[in-house]
């Protein structure tokens, strides 16, 4: 077995918490485990862990899509069924209901955020200007493709 990342072993840890019939999202286990934004490293550590104790089947992608289970979504649906989950084809029913999101998480450090609450506002700067900056402003004019005939 390759040596894994603290990150990996956190993320594993993380995992191994989620009780029996809840899920959690990518993005939910990587800030849990200290990267928020780290949600596609989640997806690559559950698709290379073959450990029998972590329960992989229970983290889904955002919105109650169920991602990827190492190309094997009907496993994973059927293991999320037996856990008395409402599962369609593609989506977890009720996914507000069962989407397990403790308040606060031990395996961060002290340095970083150690709840889950979503941030106040988006991670991207946003730009504001006052009405008072646009009115002088003429609308930039949308350019139509040139017709070849």
């Amino acid at each position: 077995m390759p040596p894994r990342s603290e990150f990996a072993a956190k993320v594993l840890a993380v995992v191994r918490r989620i009780p029996y019939g809840r899920v959690a999202t990518y993005g939910d286990v990587a800030a849990m485990a200290g990267h928020p934004r780290a949600h596609r490293s989640v997806g690559a550590i559950m698709r290379d862990c073959h450990d029998p104790s972590v329960p992989c089947h229970r983290v889904i992608a955002a919105g109650g899509s169920l991602g990827g289970y190492g190309h094997n979504l009907q496993l994973k649906r059927e293991r999320l069924r037996a856990e008395g989950l409402e599962v369609t084809p593609g989506l977890i029913r009720r996914f507000a209901e069962v989407r397990w999101r403790p308040r606060y998480s031990p395996l961060s450090s002290g340095s970083r955020r150690t709840t889950l609450s979503l941030p106040a506002r988006p991670h991207y700067p946003l730009k504001v200007t006052a009405p008072s900056e646009r009115a002088g402003r003429p609308k930039p004019r949308r350019r139509r493709p040139k017709v070849l005939g």
